[in-house]
């Protein structure tokens, strides 16, 4: 694994505990409904089964959240970090295997429970340390990982299910005619254009394992051709990937923000030094 800054896991940290709390608070809620249907709804994945999670119940559920919401602003803040840290990530194990025991797994929320497990191995990180660390780099990878395998298993169970039809069938016309908004209903009327985007997106997937190899201008331009990818489907679909979406950061220099707020602050401290105009002059200078 190579070694990576300190910092760059210190800023990974401010992006991913706080979208922890807007993640259970607003984007997912379903374990707390589930607290308060029928027990014969549940089907526990079988993760919860090897560790022995309970289902669901509405003190349990609503417990939980407590929990994670803590845990996450202590993570976000530094404090506490292996601790909260890990407190955070066997809660959110918990929380997400719940939602996923009565219905589809959403394969969006992979990399970011990779994240959770993997920071709080690092300890203590500050913003300014540009240390070298193989535990950051560890840790940093498997979140690179995480967000590489989401993809690449994307497009194979588009094979394994759909086969090569998938791409060349009506896929994207379906979804645009469920929740397209008016760019999406005029795509949908132009059936070469729906494929070309259908076999681009598949390409994409298949071929994102390069980003663990790439670096500088180029590494910048695949992340960039992943942010668009997940704007568009937002903007057409109003479908989000926003916990895979926060983990691409993993692949981004974030380290060079504390550089560039350093740089701010000293133009800052050296203006706030200069004397004022008409003061008077030093005793040395007069």
């Amino acid at each position: 694994m190579p070694e990576m800054p300190l910092a760059r896991v210190a800023w990974m940290r401010r992006l991913v505990y706080p979208f922890v709390v807007f993640d259970v608070l607003v984007n997912v809620t379903d374990p707390i409904p589930h607290g308060d249907v029928p027990a014969e709804l549940y089907r526990e994945l079988p993760v919860r089964a090897l560790l022995g999670l309970p289902a669901p119940s509405p003190g349990y559920v609503r417990a939980l959240l407590v929990v994670i919401v803590l845990s996450a602003l202590f993570a976000a803040l530094g404090r506490l970090p292996r601790l909260a840290g890990a407190v955070c990530g066997l809660g959110m194990l918990d929380w997400m295997s719940n939602a996923f025991s009565y219905s589809k797994i959403d394969h969006d929320h992979f990399a970011l429970m990779v994240a959770l497990l993997v920071l709080p191995t690092v300890g203590a990180a500050r913003a300014g340390d540009l240390t070298p660390s193989r535990a950051a780099g560890w840790a940093l990878r498997m979140i690179q990982m995480g967000v590489v395998a989401t993809y690449v298993l994307s497009a194979v169970a588009k094979m394994r299910f759909g086969t090569w039809l998938w791409a060349n069938g009506s896929t994207f016309v379906w979804a645009f005619s469920r929740r397209g908004n008016d760019v999406a209903q005029w795509l949908a009327g132009h059936p070469a254009l729906v494929h070309l985007t259908q076999w681009s997106l598949l390409g994409l997937e298949f071929v994102s394992p390069v980003l663990l190899w790439l670096r500088g201008r180029g590494l910048a331009i695949g992340i960039g051709i992943c942010f668009a990818f997940h704007a568009t489907t937002a903007y057409l679909l109003h479908i989000h990937f926003l916990p895979l979406v926060v983990c691409l950061f993993a692949f981004l220099p974030l380290e060079r923000l504390g550089e560039l707020r350093r740089g701010r602050a000293r133009p800052a401290r050296a203006g706030r030094a200069r004397p004022r105009a008409g003061s008077a002059a030093p005793s040395s200078a007069r």
